[in-house]
């Protein structure tokens, strides 16, 4: 059998999975739906185990999606996502018959002229698409990732098995309206699959982040890119782990760095990188010691309204002062609906998780004595029982990134066990902050690289 005929059966074997998948899934449905006909019991951690043995075999973009909805506090039941955040985003890499194919697909018939050297074999792969190697005839180090086949119709078929799994949920008694959770994962996704937008981002990071040197960002090659190439310079750098028993003051920096690679864009231009994962930075040397970091992966970008991140400043300085009219104001602003004093107390125990090390003015931990796999989840529990009990709650959409993005980071601080004064670094991100001025900033990055929000 040749190598192409090896990836058709390859690829129709993911698709010939995702009917089994459905299939399973819609099981699990029905007899969940029998169960609370008849008021039978329901055996949560069989159904959750069964769920995450459907979804495992995937390997694709549902992973990814699995992994999100399991940092939002009870956007899924505890027991499914608990299963769903062992679930690894992996996709089995495209032969070399294949990716020649696909290049030529991408950038002609000629394409290989156009490198002085591709390799072969993928250096990297992912849901979506795959990394490989190469150089340009000007000596340039590059990254090629490139997009697998008919990605479009795969993402689109993980996204009706999302609803499944929503469906699922509102059969449970869920205390939070996942209606608009759903919206937003789904127009996220769709971006990722649209790498001259993701070029763009890369050229919008490389702006804001211009003047830092603990951050570094690739450049685009945009003649070596298009709708499903996209081509950045390579760069070198370590796995972040591998420093996490390095001396306090590196380990600190490594902090400081991905602080200032989240907050920093979000604070003065309202972009926000949603999915800080281990796999998405590493870390580049300077004079023979970690120096920063690198950040990877600009697929999963979130552009806020100005006012959003207005109330995030609001919610944030409510806090710190305890003033209830401006908290609520801050809910308001994100699309929080019907606010009750249960429930914005119930909002509170998040928030004051979330902005607790911000607001403490102290050289300290992100979190004492907690393990990064479990930061988070006795807070999440507590919104959880008692969401339970004055649900369901409607999320806004804009608040899935951002909450993603305050869990992910808050893992690789425990990881790294930095020890930082975290208010001083959000408030120098918020020095001279206002709508307008993020409003202006936003505007003119935008426009720079042909971007909207």
């Amino acid at each position: 059998m040749s190598e192409v005929d090896q990836e058709k059966n390859r690829f129709s074997a993911r698709a010939a999975r995702y009917a089994r998948v459905g299939a399973n899934m819609g099981g699990i449905a029905a007899r969940l739906a029998g169960a609370r006909f008849l008021g039978l019991p329901l055996d949560r951690g069989r159904n959750a185990i069964e769920l995450a043995a459907a979804l495992g075999g995937l390997k694709g973009p549902i992973m990814k999606v699995a992994q999100l909805m399991a940092t939002i506090p009870d956007a899924l039941p505890p027991e499914y996502a608990a299963e769903l955040a062992t679930l690894q985003s992996e996709a089995p890499p495209m032969g070399w018959a294949f990716v020649k194919r696909r290049m030529m697909a991408e950038l002609g018939p000629d394409w290989s002229k156009r490198f002085a050297q591709f390799e072969h074999h993928p250096a990297a792969a992912a849901s979506l698409g795959q990394v490989h190697r190469g150089r340009a005839h000007d000596g340039a180090e590059l990254a090629c990732k490139l997009q697998y086949p008919d990605m479009q119709s795969a993402v689109e078929a993980d996204l009706k098995q999302l609803d499944l799994i929503f469906a699922i949920h509102r059969r449970m008694d869920p205390a939070i309206d996942t209606s608009e959770i759903a919206q937003e994962i789904g127009a996220r996704i769709r971006e990722e699959l649209d790498y001259r937008r993701e070029a763009k981002h890369v050229a919008l990071y490389r702006a804001i982040l211009s003047d830092s040197d603990l951050i570094r960002v690739p450049k685009p090659w945009p003649d070596l890119s298009t709708g499903r190439l996209l081509t950045l310079d390579w760069v070198d750098g370590g796995h972040l782990l591998t420093h996490k028993d390095a001396p306090l003051a590196i380990r600190n920096r490594l902090a400081t760095a991905m602080f200032t690679a989240w907050w920093f864009p979000f604070s003065r231009f309202g972009v926000i990188h949603g999915d800080p994962h281990l796999g998405n930075y590493s870390v580049f040397e300077r004079d023979g010691e970690a120096g920063g970091i690198n950040l990877l992966d600009y697929g999963c970008i979130r552009i806020f309204p100005p006012s959003f991140v207005g109330g995030v400043v609001d919610l944030y300085n409510g806090l710190r002062s305890r003033d209830d009219d401006l908290i609520v104001h801050a809910y308001e602003t994100w699309g929080f609906q019907n606010l009750t004093r249960d429930l914005i107390d119930t909002l509170n125990i998040w928030a004051r998780f979330i902005y607790g090390p911000l607001i403490d003015d102290r050289v300290r931990s992100i979190a004492d004595g907690v393990k990064p796999g479990e930061y988070g989840r006795r807070q999440a529990f507590e919104v959880h029982k008692a969401l339970k009990e004055k649900g369901p709650v409607r999320v806004p959409r804009e608040f899935v990134f951002m909450d993603r993005a305050a869990i992910g980071l808050g893992g690789v601080f425990l990881h790294l066990r930095a020890e930082l004064n975290f208010y001083r670094l959000f408030n120098e991100a918020i020095e001279n902050f206002s709508v307008q001025r993020v409003a202006a900033q936003q505007g003119g990055a935008l426009a720079a690289v042909g971007l909207s929000n």
